[in-house]
């Protein structure tokens, strides 16, 4: 029984340890240049993923021209995609299959389309739903309905970062970055590089939000070596705060839309939460704990800074500044897609999971 309970936790230790994202002091051994949990595996699979992968659209009455979303991201990511040559007409040719249907959906009317789907072809039955995909910005609920909880249990969900919470389930669920509507040019940003940061963080405060009244950034606010901007800020002037911090703060599930400018100009990512934070992007391709600081409200703004004056002095800060860098093109949009931008890394994902658990049938009451 002994030499059974140790072998079985040398295996629990090999899987955490091949799981960086989960134990940072476990990539040691890993590419510490690179800003990829699998640095070797993610360029010829992507290269594969733009040769083979096929995906056919189940819409509601042939209505994926006239679908709406609520969110740009939703929008550019279903236009992206509609125009791509990813989408197949022949369904036995589909990796997965994309189950359509616009943000004002109820959720009855959701479970008559799953429905549908699973009389009208025989896709969904194969699998339960497990290689099918959705995109619901806020994410759905659990609800009793059989179609909804197949639908919500197997099928991959596609949802706006931050997700609610309890309406994303992690290893399964992937989100979109925010979509940037006033990005800065590459040129300034380019040129930001090499700046010296004369401050130690930056705080975007947004005035008559939640976060702008805390405990915390009121502390920061008398600390020079904080500088805590208003929106009401000039890009220019947002764009100079960036270059010359070190660090940038954010409020998760208030607002963390200027995650991506933080990463381009260099400035690392702090990210403020009590809780486990499970729906970050790209979480299963970039080593996040690598590339930004997760601290929480209770040691108040005295903690938070004595933890970023920590990472300065370990000699973390550099290589934590140049891996946000590398990984700041995948939260980029375009309107014409581009090679390794958001919407080819979103669907990267869905290619990594299209090999799917083929789940047993049961009976429903």
């Amino acid at each position: 029984m002994a030499k059974s309970s140790f072998s079985f936790s040398m295996l629990v230790f090999f899987i955490l340890g091949n799981l960086g994202f989960l134990l940072p002091n476990a990539v040691a051994i890993a590419d510490l240049t690179s800003p990829y949990l699998s640095p070797n595996t993610i360029f010829p699979e992507y290269q594969k993923m733009l040769h083979a992968f096929r995906i056919f659209i189940c819409s509601p009455q042939n209505t994926k021209n006239t679908i709406s979303y609520n969110t740009p991201a939703e929008s550019l990511f279903h236009a992206s995609l509609v125009n791509s040559p990813f989408v197949t007409l022949n369904p036995e040719k589909a990796h997965l299959f994309f189950v359509l249907f616009p943000s004002d959906f109820s959720t009855r009317s959701i479970s008559r389309f799953v429905r549908d789907l699973r009389f009208e072809l025989p896709y969904w039955n194969r699998t339960l739903g497990a290689d099918h995909f959705y995109m619901s910005c806020a994410g759905l609920s659990y609800e009793s309905d059989r179609n909804l909880v197949e639908l919500k249990k197997n099928s991959v969900q596609i949802s706006c970062f931050p997700t609610p919470y309890g309406k994303f389930i992690p290893h399964k669920d992937i989100t979109l970055p925010p979509l940037n509507l006033n990005p800065p040019p590459p040129s300034l940003s380019q040129s930001a590089v090499n700046k010296t940061a004369t401050f130690l963080g930056y705080f975007r405060s947004y005035g008559d939000r939640e976060e702008s009244q805390s405990s915390l950034v009121n502390e920061l606010s008398g600390d020079p070596d904080f500088v805590i901007g208003s929106n009401a800020s000039d890009q220019l002037t947002h764009m100079a705060r960036l270059a010359s911090s070190k660090f940038c703060l954010f409020f998760y599930a208030i607002d963390v839309s200027g995650i991506e400018d933080a990463l381009r100009f260099g400035c690392v990512p702090v990210v403020i939460t009590d809780g486990p934070i499970q729906d970050l992007p790209f979480l299963d391709v970039l080593r996040w704990s690598e590339m930004a600081v997760f601290v929480g409200t209770g040691g108040g703004g005295k903690e938070l800074k004595h933890v970023l004056e920590r990472t300065c002095k370990d000699g973390s800060y550099e290589r934590m500044r140049g891996l946000g860098m590398k990984a700041s093109q995948h939260w980029v949009w375009n309107e014409s897609p581009q090679p390794y931008d958001a919407f080819h890394m979103v669907l990267y994902q869905l290619w990594s999971r299209r090999h799917v658990i083929r789940y047993a049938r049961r009976e429903w009451v």
